[in-house]
Protein backbone atom coordinates (compact mmCIF):
# COMPACT_ATOMS: atom_id res chain seq x y z
CA UNK A 1 0.00 0.00 0.00
CA UNK A 2 1.42 3.31 -0.86
CA UNK A 3 2.09 5.62 1.54
CA UNK A 4 -0.86 8.27 2.35
CA UNK A 5 0.46 11.82 1.14
CA UNK A 6 0.36 14.27 3.93
CA UNK A 7 -1.60 17.09 3.60
CA UNK A 8 -0.03 20.73 2.82
CA UNK A 9 -0.68 22.99 5.37
CA UNK A 10 -3.32 25.78 4.79
CA UNK A 11 -1.58 29.26 4.51
CA UNK A 12 -3.45 31.07 7.43
CA UNK A 13 -2.45 27.76 9.59
CA UNK A 14 1.31 28.54 8.24
CA UNK A 15 3.55 29.92 11.02
CA UNK A 16 6.23 30.62 8.92
CA UNK A 17 4.43 32.33 6.28
CA UNK A 18 2.39 34.24 9.15
CA UNK A 19 5.23 35.57 10.76
CA UNK A 20 7.19 36.67 7.49
CA UNK A 21 7.67 39.49 6.20
CA UNK A 22 5.00 39.08 3.32
CA UNK A 23 2.51 38.81 5.76
CA UNK A 24 3.04 41.61 8.01
CA UNK A 25 -0.51 43.11 6.49
CA UNK A 26 -2.40 40.50 7.83
CA UNK A 27 -0.95 41.04 10.99
CA UNK A 28 -2.01 44.70 10.85
CA UNK A 29 -5.43 43.92 9.76
CA UNK A 30 -5.19 41.18 12.90
CA UNK A 31 -4.85 44.22 15.01
CA UNK A 32 -7.71 45.99 13.94
CA UNK A 33 -10.38 43.28 13.76
CA UNK A 34 -9.50 41.38 16.83
CA UNK A 35 -9.70 43.95 18.99
CA UNK A 36 -12.85 44.89 17.61
CA UNK A 37 -14.48 41.60 17.66
CA UNK A 38 -14.08 41.94 21.82
CA UNK A 39 -14.64 45.68 21.86
CA UNK A 40 -17.98 44.38 20.25
CA UNK A 41 -18.96 41.33 22.61
CA UNK A 42 -18.20 43.65 25.47
CA UNK A 43 -20.13 46.20 24.17
CA UNK A 44 -17.42 48.90 24.37
CA UNK A 45 -18.55 51.43 22.30
CA UNK A 46 -16.76 54.43 23.87
CA UNK A 47 -13.43 55.33 25.93
CA UNK A 48 -11.80 57.76 28.75
CA UNK A 49 -8.53 57.29 28.27
CA UNK A 50 -6.08 57.86 30.51
CA UNK A 51 -2.39 58.40 29.96
CA UNK A 52 1.10 59.31 31.92
CA UNK A 53 3.97 57.99 33.32
CA UNK A 54 4.56 54.43 34.03
CA UNK A 55 7.37 55.36 36.65
CA UNK A 56 5.05 57.04 39.04
CA UNK A 57 4.08 54.84 42.17
CA UNK A 58 1.47 54.67 44.41
CA UNK A 59 1.30 56.43 48.00
CA UNK A 60 1.65 52.78 49.69
CA UNK A 61 4.75 51.64 47.45
CA UNK A 62 6.83 55.19 47.68
CA UNK A 63 6.12 55.53 51.22
CA UNK A 64 7.76 52.30 51.48
CA UNK A 65 11.15 53.53 49.13
CA UNK A 66 11.12 56.30 52.03
CA UNK A 67 11.17 53.72 55.12
CA UNK A 68 13.70 52.12 53.31
CA UNK A 69 16.06 55.28 53.31
CA UNK A 70 15.55 56.01 49.26
CA UNK A 71 17.37 59.50 50.09
CA UNK A 72 16.37 62.35 47.34
CA UNK A 73 14.55 60.37 44.60
CA UNK A 74 12.21 58.09 47.09
CA UNK A 75 11.01 61.40 48.08
CA UNK A 76 10.55 62.65 44.80
CA UNK A 77 8.51 59.55 44.24
CA UNK A 78 6.35 60.53 47.43
CA UNK A 79 6.14 63.69 45.72
CA UNK A 80 4.53 62.10 42.74
CA UNK A 81 2.35 59.53 44.10
CA UNK A 82 0.03 62.15 44.38
CA UNK A 83 -0.69 61.97 40.83
CA UNK A 84 -1.17 57.89 41.08
CA UNK A 85 -3.70 58.67 43.88
CA UNK A 86 -5.83 61.19 41.68
CA UNK A 87 -5.74 59.07 38.46
CA UNK A 88 -7.28 56.00 40.91
CA UNK A 89 -9.69 58.62 42.27
CA UNK A 90 -10.89 60.30 39.36
CA UNK A 91 -10.95 56.53 37.42
CA UNK A 92 -13.33 55.62 40.28
CA UNK A 93 -15.92 59.07 40.34
CA UNK A 94 -15.88 58.32 36.26
CA UNK A 95 -17.10 55.03 37.16
CA UNK A 96 -19.38 55.33 39.06
CA UNK A 97 -20.86 57.79 37.06
CA UNK A 98 -20.78 55.98 34.09
CA UNK A 99 -22.20 52.77 35.72
CA UNK A 100 -25.52 54.52 36.59
CA UNK A 101 -26.33 55.61 32.58
CA UNK A 102 -29.28 54.14 30.97
CA UNK A 103 -27.36 52.23 28.23
CA UNK A 104 -27.02 48.81 27.28
CA UNK A 105 -23.65 49.87 25.62
CA UNK A 106 -20.72 50.34 28.48
CA UNK A 107 -20.37 53.76 28.33
CA UNK A 108 -16.91 56.15 29.29
CA UNK A 109 -14.88 52.99 29.77
CA UNK A 110 -11.54 53.42 31.41
CA UNK A 111 -8.66 52.84 29.00
CA UNK A 112 -5.16 52.67 29.86
CA UNK A 113 -1.99 51.85 28.22
CA UNK A 114 -1.70 48.43 30.05
CA UNK A 115 1.44 49.04 31.97
CA UNK A 116 2.52 50.68 35.56
CA UNK A 117 2.25 53.84 36.88
CA UNK A 118 -0.84 56.07 35.94
CA UNK A 119 -2.05 53.47 33.90
CA UNK A 120 -1.93 51.15 37.00
CA UNK A 121 -3.70 53.69 38.98
CA UNK A 122 -6.95 54.29 36.31
CA UNK A 123 -6.98 50.55 35.79
CA UNK A 124 -7.20 50.08 39.64
CA UNK A 125 -9.61 52.52 40.43
CA UNK A 126 -12.19 51.68 37.75
CA UNK A 127 -11.87 48.28 39.36
CA UNK A 128 -12.52 49.50 42.61
CA UNK A 129 -15.51 51.29 41.68
CA UNK A 130 -16.58 47.47 39.64
CA UNK A 131 -16.54 48.76 36.39
CA UNK A 132 -15.01 47.21 33.27
CA UNK A 133 -10.96 48.75 32.28
CA UNK A 134 -9.32 48.26 28.94
CA UNK A 135 -5.18 47.79 28.92
CA UNK A 136 -3.95 48.37 25.31
CA UNK A 137 -0.44 47.12 26.12
CA UNK A 138 2.67 47.36 23.53
CA UNK A 139 5.11 44.41 23.70
CA UNK A 140 8.22 46.24 24.03
CA UNK A 141 11.67 43.87 25.01
CA UNK A 142 12.41 46.34 28.39
CA UNK A 143 8.94 47.09 29.50
CA UNK A 144 7.03 45.46 32.43
CA UNK A 145 3.99 43.11 31.74
CA UNK A 146 0.14 44.60 32.07
CA UNK A 147 -1.15 45.13 35.04
CA UNK A 148 -3.04 43.25 37.26
CA UNK A 149 -5.91 45.39 37.15
CA UNK A 150 -7.51 45.41 33.20
CA UNK A 151 -10.55 43.31 32.85
CA UNK A 152 -10.12 39.58 32.03
CA UNK A 153 -10.84 39.73 27.90
CA UNK A 154 -10.05 43.26 27.56
CA UNK A 155 -6.19 43.07 27.90
CA UNK A 156 -4.81 43.69 23.87
CA UNK A 157 -0.75 42.91 23.29
CA UNK A 158 0.29 44.79 20.14
CA UNK A 159 3.12 44.78 18.39
CA UNK A 160 2.38 48.03 16.18
CA UNK A 161 2.64 51.31 18.07
CA UNK A 162 0.15 52.82 14.79
CA UNK A 163 -2.45 50.12 15.56
CA UNK A 164 -2.11 51.10 19.58
CA UNK A 165 -2.47 54.50 18.65
CA UNK A 166 -5.63 54.04 16.57
CA UNK A 167 -7.31 52.15 19.23
CA UNK A 168 -6.87 55.54 21.81
CA UNK A 169 -8.39 57.45 19.39
CA UNK A 170 -11.23 55.46 17.57
CA UNK A 171 -13.02 54.74 20.83
CA UNK A 172 -12.12 57.67 22.93
CA UNK A 173 -14.28 60.49 23.86
CA UNK A 174 -11.62 62.21 26.20
CA UNK A 175 -8.11 62.11 27.42
CA UNK A 176 -6.93 62.62 30.66
CA UNK A 177 -3.11 63.58 30.03
CA UNK A 178 -0.83 62.68 33.61
CA UNK A 179 3.10 64.04 34.07
CA UNK A 180 4.45 61.53 31.82
CA UNK A 181 7.47 61.74 29.63
CA UNK A 182 8.36 61.00 25.63
CA UNK A 183 5.41 58.43 25.45
CA UNK A 184 3.09 60.45 26.98
CA UNK A 185 3.57 63.42 25.00
CA UNK A 186 4.06 61.21 21.41
CA UNK A 187 0.36 60.06 22.16
CA UNK A 188 -1.32 62.93 23.09
CA UNK A 189 0.56 65.47 20.52
CA UNK A 190 -1.02 63.09 17.85
CA UNK A 191 -4.55 63.20 19.01
CA UNK A 192 -4.36 66.77 19.24
CA UNK A 193 -2.96 66.65 15.57
CA UNK A 194 -6.53 64.63 14.80
CA UNK A 195 -8.53 67.16 16.57
CA UNK A 196 -6.75 70.04 14.95
CA UNK A 197 -6.95 68.71 11.72
CA UNK A 198 -10.52 67.45 11.98
CA UNK A 199 -9.45 63.73 11.49
CA UNK A 200 -11.61 63.26 14.33
CA UNK A 201 -15.26 62.86 13.42
CA UNK A 202 -16.47 63.44 17.25
CA UNK A 203 -15.65 66.42 19.62
CA UNK A 204 -12.65 65.56 22.19
CA UNK A 205 -11.70 66.74 25.05
CA UNK A 206 -8.13 66.68 26.45
CA UNK A 207 -7.67 67.56 29.94
CA UNK A 208 -3.90 68.32 31.16
CA UNK A 209 -3.60 66.98 34.86
CA UNK A 210 -0.93 68.31 36.86
CA UNK A 211 -0.49 72.62 36.47
CA UNK A 212 2.44 72.37 38.33
CA UNK A 213 3.73 70.01 36.49
CA UNK A 214 3.02 71.05 32.95
CA UNK A 215 3.38 74.71 32.87
CA UNK A 216 7.29 73.98 33.83
CA UNK A 217 7.48 70.93 30.68
CA UNK A 218 5.74 73.26 27.61
CA UNK A 219 4.07 76.11 27.14
CA UNK A 220 2.11 76.34 23.88
CA UNK A 221 1.30 79.69 23.52
CA UNK A 222 4.33 81.16 21.92
CA UNK A 223 2.87 78.50 18.75
CA UNK A 224 0.16 81.17 18.37
CA UNK A 225 2.27 84.13 19.18
CA UNK A 226 4.26 83.09 16.25
CA UNK A 227 1.33 82.15 13.91
CA UNK A 228 1.68 78.04 13.81
CA UNK A 229 -1.09 77.43 15.74
CA UNK A 230 -4.57 79.33 16.14
CA UNK A 231 -5.23 80.93 19.12
CA UNK A 232 -8.38 78.87 19.04
CA UNK A 233 -6.21 75.69 18.89
CA UNK A 234 -5.35 76.23 22.82
CA UNK A 235 -9.13 75.66 23.42
CA UNK A 236 -8.00 72.19 23.02
CA UNK A 237 -6.42 71.24 26.07
CA UNK A 238 -8.04 72.19 29.34
CA UNK A 239 -5.57 72.26 32.80
CA UNK A 240 -7.24 70.74 36.14
CA UNK A 241 -5.26 70.32 39.44
CA UNK A 242 -7.61 67.86 41.13
CA UNK A 243 -9.80 64.99 40.36
CA UNK A 244 -13.09 66.49 42.03
CA UNK A 245 -12.57 69.57 39.08
CA UNK A 246 -11.38 67.06 36.47
CA UNK A 247 -14.39 64.66 36.75
CA UNK A 248 -16.69 67.90 36.85
CA UNK A 249 -15.37 69.34 33.61
CA UNK A 250 -15.39 65.66 32.21
CA UNK A 251 -18.72 64.99 33.03
CA UNK A 252 -20.41 68.33 31.66
CA UNK A 253 -18.38 67.55 28.34
CA UNK A 254 -19.87 63.99 28.08
CA UNK A 255 -23.20 65.18 28.64
CA UNK A 256 -22.99 67.87 26.54
CA UNK A 257 -21.45 66.35 23.05
CA UNK A 258 -21.97 62.77 23.45
CA UNK A 259 -25.28 62.20 24.85
CA UNK A 260 -27.46 63.00 23.09
CA UNK A 261 -28.51 62.05 19.49
CA UNK A 262 -26.51 63.02 16.77
CA UNK A 263 -27.36 65.35 14.03
CA UNK A 264 -27.41 64.19 10.37
CA UNK A 265 -24.04 66.50 9.39
CA UNK A 266 -22.53 64.75 12.70
CA UNK A 267 -22.80 61.47 11.10
CA UNK A 268 -21.31 62.39 8.11
CA UNK A 269 -18.84 64.52 9.20
CA UNK A 270 -15.51 63.40 8.05
CA UNK A 271 -12.70 61.31 10.36
CA UNK A 272 -11.43 57.91 10.94
CA UNK A 273 -14.82 56.71 11.86
CA UNK A 274 -18.27 57.61 11.87
CA UNK A 275 -20.12 56.53 14.92
CA UNK A 276 -17.03 55.76 16.88
CA UNK A 277 -13.93 57.97 16.22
Amino acid sequence: MSERKRAATKAYQNPSFLNSKDARPLRILSEYFEPQSRFDRFKVEDTIVFMGSARIQSREAAEERVRKGGGEKAQTALKMSAYYEAAREFAFRLTNWSKALDHEERRFVVCTGGGPGIMEAANRGAKEAGGKTVGLNIALPHEQGPNRYITQGLHFEFHYFFMRKFWFAYLAKALVIFPGGFGTLDEMFEILTLAQTRKLSKKLLVILYGSDYWNEVFDLKPLADWGAINDSDLDLLRRVDSAEQAFTQLKEFLTAHHMVPQTPQENTAPGIAKTRG
